[in-house]
């Protein structure tokens, strides 16, 4: 099957059936224990600093927790897995000292381990295509946002360094085989349009146009991103990029997230995607909230039809996927809604010119 076959079939699976992401990946690989050689390996043995935490690179020091992790979410039903690509740019990875060629060879592998998982999982069960998301998340840096307290315009990164640090990224999982790229996480509206950027002049280049899907994060019960946008704000932001997806993940719990869900529902002229967390964590950084209560929530968003796609951002497993997978199936997914043509434009605040 080529790619352009794939994405074919993505598209016609979406309108078929409420798709289903995979949950996260941060708490499983915790749950290996794994400690700094696992992270160094071979490659990173004499590498000059600690590089535990860095879930990213294991990506080639540890592969194979990376391909049974796919296998895992795949086998408890979701459509679409991410590549381990979260934090995967040479600016976010200068926290790590990691060159460019390092960088590039973590998204590169980390998507053709997606894509290999996903191939296994559609030749084990064609009546099921599954596919596999690039991982494009935020930065540790700000164009928004003062990186100095004292000094409003102070900018720690600038758009073009941004810009590159993505292209070089959205270049390596196009070239392992993702069929499509998630801009997730999104803190920062400018940083992602940044990214967007990236993935459009680059078609524009030569490369393979991919489906983009836009996942921004409302932090808090203001209701808006850490930028200061509303959802309605957030979506005129980037809707020049006619995303396959749009959407919210991470920061709240399915709960507190469903009204921002809803009204991207009500604008959005593309599927609606959404990936809350198990609940909030509790005091000690942990989230308790059961496959079962996360599922029930999620069926009820899906009964009113205000979602294409669900699946779990920090704390699900795949038990929460699996739980997630089942009490969706057979719910029609969202109608998309046709507005009419008006001019809208976006500070902190939506503007409307009907």
């Amino acid at each position: 099957m080529t790619r352009a076959d794939r994405i074919a079939a993505l598209k016609a699976a979406a309108k078929e059936r409420i798709l289903i992401l995979d949950g996260s990946w941060g708490v499983m690989i915790q749950r290996r224990g794994l400690d700094e050689d696992d992270f160094r390996g071979k490659r990173f043995a004499h590498h000059n600093v600690q590089l535990k935490g860095n879930n990213d690179i294991l990506c080639l020091t540890r592969p194979d927790i990376i391909s049974d992790l796919h296998d895992q979410y795949f086998g408890a039903g979701a459509d679409i897995s991410e590549t381990n690509t979260f934090s995967a740019t040479t600016i976010a990875q200068d926290d790590y000292q990691l060159d460019a060629q390092a960088v590039w060879d973590i998204n590169l592998e980390g998507a053709k381990l997606a894509r290999a998982a996903a191939d296994r999982w559609t030749a084990k069960e064609p009546q099921k295509p599954r596919f596999a998301a690039g991982s494009i998340g935020p930065l540790n840096k700000m164009l928004s946002m003062s990186s100095d307290v004292n000094d409003p315009g102070a900018r720690s990164v600038t758009f073009d360094e941004v810009y590159e640090a993505y292209r070089q990224q959205i270049r390596a999982l196009n070239e392992g085989g993702v069929d499509l790229y998630l801009i997730e996480t999104i803190t920062d509206t400018l940083n992602c349009k940044a990214a967007i950027k990236a993935i459009l002049d680059l078609a524009d280049e030569g490369l393979e146009k991919l489906p983009i899907w836009i996942s921004g994060t409302i932090t808090d019960r203001s209701g808006r991103t850490l930028s200061g946008q509303t959802a309605e704000a957030f979506w005129n932001s980037v809707k020049h990029a006619r995303p396959f997806a749009v959407g919210f993940n991470c920061a709240l719990g399915a709960d507190l997230m469903r009204p921002h869900i809803a009204e991207m529902a009500r604008i959005a002229d593309c599927l609606v995607a959404a990936y809350p967390n198990a609940g909030l964590p509790n005091a000690m950084g942990q989230y308790d909230e059961q496959p079962h209560e996360t599922a029930h929530e999620l069926h009820e968003w899906a009964k009113d039809g205000i979602v294409n796609i669900l699946g779990g951002c920090c704390g699900t497993t795949p038990d929460h996927i699996r739980h997630v997978a089942d009490e969706v199936r057979g719910v029609k997914p969202r109608a998309i809604p046709e507005r009419p043509r008006a001019l809208r434009l976006a500070g902190l605040e939506p503007f409307e010119l009907s």
